[in-house]
C-alpha cells in the first residue's frame, strides 16, 4: 500500500457505493471526504459513511477467558473497513454527475483536497462566510443573493445555537449592506451594536476579527423606556384615519359580521365628518350605537387604545428600512398579541413598500416564527397570511425572508417549504424531526440520526447550489451574543473564597531577625504577618469551604508540633494562632542562618498537601 493512500477498495463494488481497507485506525474517520480515480471520469469525490473494525483471530471463547482473567490477550490481527458513499465528479459543463461504471477493486482511496471538495460540492461561489466544513479548513460561502431572494430557516432545538447562526448571518448581510428589519421577541439581537469578547483564541481559526456594529443598528421598543431602557427610540403605529382592513389586523380573535358592520358604521361616518379622526373618535361613534353588540367592540377598541401602539407620530417603513442599516423591533415585555398584531402590521407595510419599491430590497428576520406563522391545527394569530404571501410572493418584489425556530413541526409548513436555503440544527423531538424530514426539500428520513446527534454549534446546511447537505461548524461571531442563557447556580467559591487558597509568599530573612526576640508591635513583623491575618479572616467568612476556620487552626498547630524539631537546632518559634477576634501574639526565635521560610507553609503547609 502507498504512503500516500489511506486505503485500497475490495471486495464488492458500484458506482455509488465502495469498500476500502483502511491503512491506519486513525487514517480516516466517518463524515471525511476521499477522492478515488476512475477510468473514464477521473477524480472522483465520496464521504466515509462508516468505519468498523474486526477481528477474526479473536473469538467470542477468547474474549470470555480474557474477561474472567484466565488468559491474557494476545497480538490479534486487526481488520479496519471504511464504507465511502459516492458524491460525484463535475463534467466539462459543471454538472455534477455520478459515475456510471463501477470502481475497479484494488484502486488506491486517498483523502481529498480542498478545491476538489469547494468544486464538487459546490462551495467555489457564495459571499456570506458562515463557518468551516466540519473536520475540514474549507470556508463555507452562501449566495447572498440566493440567500435573501429565495429565502432562508434556521431550525434547531433551545440551546443548539439557532439564534447565534442567525446573528452570524446578519453581520455578512450588514456587511454587504442589506436593509435589514428583525423581529426580536426576546431582546437577543441589541448586543450586534457591540463588539464579542468572549474567546479570542476563536478568532484566529476562523480568520475573522470582533466588530460592532453600533453605526448600522437601530433598536426600537413598542413598549417603553422603562421595560426596555436600552432602546434607542419607540416604536408606534399610525393612530390617525385607521381603517377598517387595517382593524382587521389588529384584532387576532377576528370579528363577527355585526361588529364588522358597526365598525364599518362608524368608520364611514367619520369619513364624511371629520379629515382627521382617532380611536378615541371611532370608540364614541359605536357607543352610539344601540346594538348591545357594541360593548364587544368598544372592549376590544379600549384595549388596543390602552396599549400606547397607536400614535399621531407613528414610526415609518421608510425610517426602518434603509440602506446599510438593521433595525430591530424589540417585543421583550410587549403582550403576545400585540406581538402578533405588530407583526402583521409591519409585514403588510414592508411588502406594499416594495411593491411600490418606495422601500429598497431588504430581509425580514422572524425570530420564534412558531408563534407568529404557525402550522394549521394550531392557534391562529393575524400575521400567518401575510407571511404566507411574503413566503410566497416575496421574491418577486425583492423582500427576502428568514425564519428561525424552536419548533419546526408549529411552523406553517407552507412558509417552511419556500425556503431554499435551510440550515439545521440539533433536533431531537420526534414531530420536529418529522416535519423536517417530510417538509423541507432535500432532507430525507436517512439524516435525522444524523440530526440529533449534531454537537452545539455545528449545522447541517441544505441549499439549491449545494449538492448534498453539509455539516457546517458554524463560525464565532464578530458581535456580543445576546442570546446566552442565565446562570442559576452560581459558583460555590466566588473570588473572595478563592483568594483563601492562593498561597501567600512570605519570605523572612535572617538579618531582620538577628538572634532576638521579635515583638508583635514591631513594624518588620508587622509586615510579613499581615496577609496571615487577612487569610485568616477571609477563612472566618467563608461559607463554603469544607473545612471550618477551627479546623484550619487544629491542622495549622499540628503541623507546627511536628516542626519543633527542626526549629530547636536553630531557635525556636512560639506562636499561639488567633481565635476569631483574639488578639494575635506571636513569638519567634531563631539563629541566624540564610535558609528562608514561608510562614504561610509552616501554618497551613503546602498546597500540594
Amino acid at each position: 500500500m502507498a504512503k500516500d493512500s489511506i486505503g485500497v477498495i475490495f471486495g464488492k463494488t458500484s458506482s455509488l457505493i465502495i469498500r476500502f481497507a483502511v491503512s491506519d485506525s486513525l487514517a480516516t474517520r466517518r463524515g471525511d471526504y476521499i477522492k478515488v480515480w476512475h477510468e473514464s471520469d477521473g477524480w472522483t469525490l465520496a464521504q466515509v459513511s462508516a468505519i468498523t473494525s474486526s477481528s477474526e483471530d479473536f473469538s467470542v471463547d477468547e474474549a470470555v477467558d480474557a474477561a474472567e482473567g484466565s488468559s491474557k490477550i494476545g497480538d490479534m490481527d486487526e481488520h479496519i473497513i471504511a464504507d465511502a458513499t459516492i458524491i460525484g465528479v463535475r463534467d466539462k459543463e459543471g454538472v455534477l454527475r455520478i459515475p456510471k461504471s463501477p470502481f475497479s477493486p484494488g484502486d488506491k482511496v486517498f483523502k481529498a483536497d480542498e478545491l476538489l471538495i469547494k468544486q464538487t460540492l459546490g462551495l467555489m461561489r457564495g459571499d456570506v462566510y458562515i463557518g468551516l466544513l466540519e473536520g475540514q479548513s474549507v470556508h463555507v460561502n452562501l449566495d447572498a443573493n440566493n440567500l435573501v431572494q429565495k429565502h432562508c430557516s434556521i431550525l434547531a432545538k433551545t440551546g443548539a445555537g439557532k439564534s447565534y447562526t442567525g446573528g452570524v448571518i446578519l453581520e455578512e448581510l450588514l456587511d454587504k449592506g442589506v436593509p435589514l428589519l428583525i423581529i426580536d421577541p426576546h431582546g437577543e439581537y441589541a448586543t450586534l451594536k457591540m463588539p464579542n469578547d468572549d474567546k479570542p483564541s476563536s478568532f484566529e481559526r476562523y480568520g475573522i476579527s470582533p466588530k460592532g456594529y453600533a453605526s448600522q443598528v437601530t433598536v426600537y421598543t413598542p413598549a417603553n423606556k422603562l421595560l426596555n431602557p436600552t432602546a434607542d427610540y419607540l416604536f408606534r403605529l399610525n393612530g390617525i384615519n385607521l381603517s377598517i382592513k387595517e382593524f382587521s389586523q389588529f384584532f387576532s380573535d377576528g370579528q363577527s359580521q355585526n361588529e364588522t358592520g358597526m365598525l364599518f358604521e362608524a368608520v364611514s361616518k367619520l369619513k364624511v365628518e371629520k379629515q382627521n379622526y382617532t380611536i378615541e373618535d371611532i370608540i364614541f361613534e359605536v357607543g352610539q350605537n344601540k346594538s348591545k353588540v357594541k360593548w364587544n367592540v368598544i372592549n376590544k377598541l379600549e384595549t388596543l387604545k390602552e396599549t400606547g401602539i397607536l400614535s399621531d407620530n407613528a414610526t415609518t417603513i421608510n425610517e426602518l428600512v434603509q440602506e446599510g442599516r438593521a433595525s430591530i423591533i424589540d417585543m421583550k415585555g410587549v403582550n403576545p398579541d400585540l406581538q402578533a398584531m405588530i407583526v402583521s402590521k409591519l409585514c403588510t407595510d414592508i411588502f406594499d413598500a416594495r411593491k411600490l419599491n418606495t422601500v429598497p430590497p431588504c430581509m425580514l428576520v422572524i425570530e420564534e416564527a412558531h408563534n407568529f406563522c404557525p402550522e394549521k391545527g394550531f392557534e391562529r394569530t393575524v400575521s400567518t397570511d401575510i407571511l404566507r404571501t411574503i413566503a410566497s410572493e416575496g421574491r418577486k418584489f425583492g423582500l427576502g425572508l428568514m425564519v428561525v425556530s424552536q419548533r419546526p413541526a408549529r411552523v406553517d409548513k407552507n412558509i417552511l417549504s419556500q425556503c431554499n436555503t435551510q440550515i439545521i440544527m440539533k433536533v431531537t423531538n420526534p414531530n420536529d424531526l418529522k416535519a423536517i424530514s417530510k417538509g423541507l426539500e432535500g432532507i430525507g428520513s436517512d439524516v435525522e440520526d444524523d440530526i440529533k446527534s449534531l454537537p452545539p454549534g455545528v449545522a447541517m446546511i441544505v441549499s439549491t447550489y449545494i449538492e448534498r447537505p453539509i455539516l457546517v461548524d458554524i463560525r464565532t461571531r464578530k458581535s456580543k451574543h445576546g442570546g446566552a442563557s442565565v446562570p442559576v447556580v452560581k459558583d460555590p467559591l466566588d473570588r473572595s473564597q478563592r483568594a483563601v487558597f492562593e498561597p501567600a509568599k512570605i519570605e523572612i530573612k535572617p538579618e531582620s531577625i538577628e538572634d532576638k526576640q521579635v515583638s508583635i508591635d514591631d513594624p518588620k513583623t508587622m509586615e510579613f504577618t499581615k496577609p496571615v491575618i487577612n487569610s485568616q479572616k477571609k477563612i472566618e467568612n467563608a461559607k463554603t469551604i469544607m473545612d471550618s476556620p477551627k479546623t484550619i487552626i487544629n491542622k495549622a498547630r499540628t503541623i507546627i508540633e511536628s516542626k519543633k524539631n527542626e526549629t530547636q537546632k536553630t531557635g525556636s518559634l512560639k506562636m499561639e494562632l488567633p481565635q476569631h477576634n483574639e488578639e494575635i501574639k506571636e513569638q519567634i526565635e531563631r539563629k541566624k542562618g540564610k535558609r528562608e521560610i514561608s510562614l504561610y507553609r509552616k501554618m497551613f503547609g503546602s498546597r500540594k498537601k
